[in-house]
């Protein structure tokens, strides 16, 4: 038997205090890594097709996070639309973490994120819902070891 996770136990949690994004339904987290093609002459030995094949060098890193989660009313203590719009009004970044239940002080991603986009959906007769997108403002900390089954180990192939 298998042992995968649930997603319902993965959370977003946004803010200093890292209220879990309320009523959500999804959240993706997205690891971007720019890149730099080399072009590189072989040595005077090898043939010209070996030119074919470029190098590729790490130039820069980014974390994009998108979540989407139902409105809601009054009395809810975690992060909603309203508290989404405010940090939207306010246009700075703000803390975000994402974390497995129960472990919201070993995130295995924290750091600080701009909200780049905060969409509103309210269909007739149904549920109004939300989605925010976020990209990061500097440095983010990935802590593997924050997810269920122990330290990542990166093996030489």
């Amino acid at each position: 038997m298998e042992n995968y996770i649930n997603g319902s136990d993965l959370l977003l949690g946004l803010g200093a205090d890292k209220k879990a994004v309320a009523h959500s339904t999804s959240h993706t987290t997205t690891f971007n890594t720019e890149t730099k093609e080399r072009a590189v002459k072989p040595i005077a030995s090898k043939t010209t097709t070996q030119s074919q094949w470029k190098e590729k060098g790490v130039t820069g890193k980014s974390v994009s996070i998108s979540a989407e989660g139902l409105r809601f009313g009054k009395g809810e203590t975690e992060y909603g639309f309203r508290e989404l719009l405010a940090a939207y009004k306010q246009g700075t970044s703000i803390p975000v973490t994402a974390y497995e239940r129960g472990n919201s002080e070993k995130p295995y991603l924290s750091g600080n994120f701009v909200i780049t986009s905060l969409e509103e959906s309210a269909p007739a007769q149904d549920d109004a819902t939300y989605s925010v997108s976020l990209e990061n403002d500097g440095y983010v900390e990935i802590n593997e070891t924050g997810l269920s089954g122990g330290p990542a180990e990166v093996q030489n192939l």
